[in-house]
């Protein structure tokens, strides 16, 4: 069995390099466009990213990942990312779109030069109109009901959403999903949107969703919508009444979320396997420009998942591995 694996892994190696060296046309020359350098979940994005660019890279093309600096100015930051790759003269764009008013327009222009748009994340619904050629994400709505069914089967009456970027239309889905989802088994859920200057700012979070809870004793869940807003939940509910009095759950992963699932501190994650989103947009695109290639499923959903206590092992293994 050694030998033959190992024979596999030769005649992997061996195509690559056939790949590349009988390649005679022009190779995809992309650039895949994230989230904020400060944003620890593009950093999992970046991992499908790294992985595929080998790929393509074998393929005689090359990969230019741009992150925004943060969220604060994010509508423009993603439209100079966007006219950044276009005077680059880019083959293709993978994007995600969470600001349409201002995405839009950019990515229907660079459309309009022959560029390739792949939509990854967020933006499944405004695909056709940037011409995008498939989306790779979670149903964000779908995912947020998701949660709210598991929060309220599992006990929840009154949820608070947490909403770091108002007016981003990934996070507004979630929540308005939560609502939904909690509504079907009697619950009820509200938003509660910060600041966007305090994305990331797990300190002021904190002191924002604790004042909530102080606020209105009924409260008993509250539902994040990123890795690190989970973090500042985590210190508000103990400092309000602890994680016997008020469930938490989060959308996405981070080793701290594992480790709360696992000692019985946080109920749930919602995973939209991020590392599959970078790599599936990264190499479908490139695949697509180089070969013609299209795959038959649009769109295809990497989520959402539930994790919790019946399956945490397996997610904690993953994330060993940097990939969850």
């Amino acid at each position: 069995m050694k030998l033959f694996t190992n024979m596999l892994k030769s005649t992997a190696v061996a195509a690559v390099v056939m790949t590349a060296s009988v390649a005679t046309a022009p190779a995809a020359d992309i650039a895949v466009i994230a989230g904020s350098i400060e944003d620890g979940f593009f950093n999992l994005i970046k991992k499908g990213v790294d992985d595929a660019t080998l790929v393509v890279e074998a393929n005689g093309g090359s990969v230019n990942y741009l992150r925004t600096s943060n969220y604060d100015n994010f509508g423009p930051d993603l439209v100079q990312l966007i006219n950044t790759a276009v005077s680059q003269n880019v083959d293709g764009i993978a994007i995600p779109v969470w600001v349409p008013e201002s995405q839009v327009p950019a990515l229907k222009a660079a459309a309009a030069k022959g560029i390739k748009i792949m939509i990854y994340n967020s933006g499944a619904s405004i695909r056709e109109e940037v011409s995008g050629i498939n989306y790779f994400g979670s149903d964000e709505f779908v995912a947020g009901v998701a949660g709210g069914e598991y929060m309220a089967k599992n006990g929840a009456k009154n949820i608070i959403c947490h909403i770091q970027s108002p007016g981003a239309v990934n996070l507004e889905a979630r929540c308005k999903g939560v609502k939904e989802g909690a509504a079907k088994h009697g619950a009820i859920s509200t938003n509660l949107p910060l600041p966007a200057n305090l994305d990331q700012n797990v300190t002021a979070t904190s002191e924002a969703i604790k004042a909530e809870l102080l606020k209105d004793p009924t409260i008993d869940a509250v539902i994040t919508l990123a890795a690190w807003a989970s973090d500042a939940a985590a210190v508000a509910i103990k400092q309000a009444g602890g994680p016997d009095k008020v469930k938490l759950g989060t959308f996405d992963m981070s080793p701290a979320v594992l480790a709360r699932i696992k000692d019985g501190t946080q109920s749930m994650a919602i995973d939209q396997q991020p590392y599959l989103q970078g790599f599936l947009a990264t190499s479908m695109l490139a695949a697509h420009i180089d070969f013609g290639t299209e795959l038959a499923t649009d769109p295809v959903l990497t989520g959402p998942a539930i994790i919790d206590a019946s399956n945490i092992d397996t997610a904690l293994a993953g994330v060993k591995k940097g990939a969850r």
